[in-house]
């Protein structure tokens, strides 16, 4: 009787999958930080970031939560090669999308940050969208069970 073995990864993946868990956990650093802002804290946000934090309603902060916490389990999923790694990147991926939409559509980022203010959503999305399809490839590959 034979055993089969997945595929091991090389180093690179264990360097992605680290990389991610940090990323993701300052993600959710700055989530935590948001939330539990102080009134004196949010006094002393430049007048433009004051309106915007003041106005953004509680489902964008919960986007914001989920997009954060399913980029940390997905980052684990990765470190402990799980194939479920994939799926919480696209609902990381999927909370960023609402997240960002609504902080455009909803609150006065647009007129407090204009196009300048893009660039960062720009590459969160971007980073998002390239841990999504990373772990797809792991898969793929058979580093992931």
């Amino acid at each position: 009787m034979s055993t089969i073995t997945a595929p091991t990864p090389p180093r690179s993946h264990w360097i992605v999958a680290t990389i991610a868990l940090l990323w993701n956990l300052l993600g959710l650093a700055m989530f935590a930080m948001q939330v539990t802002m102080s009134p004196e804290t949010l006094a002393a946000l430049p007048a433009e970031q004051r309106q915007v934090y003041e106005a953004t309603p509680m489902w964008i902060n919960a986007a914001f939560g989920v997009a954060v916490i399913a980029g940390v389990l997905g980052a684990i999923g990765l470190l402990v090669r799980r194939r479920w790694a994939a799926m919480l990147f696209a609902i990381s991926l999927v909370a960023l999308v609402v997240q960002i939409l609504g902080a455009y559509l909803v609150t006065p980022a647009w007129s407090a940050y204009g196009a300048a203010g893009l660039l960062m959503p720009a590459l969160l999305l971007a980073i998002a969208a390239a841990l999504w399809s990373y772990a797809r490839q792991a898969a793929a590959r058979g580093w992931l069970r």
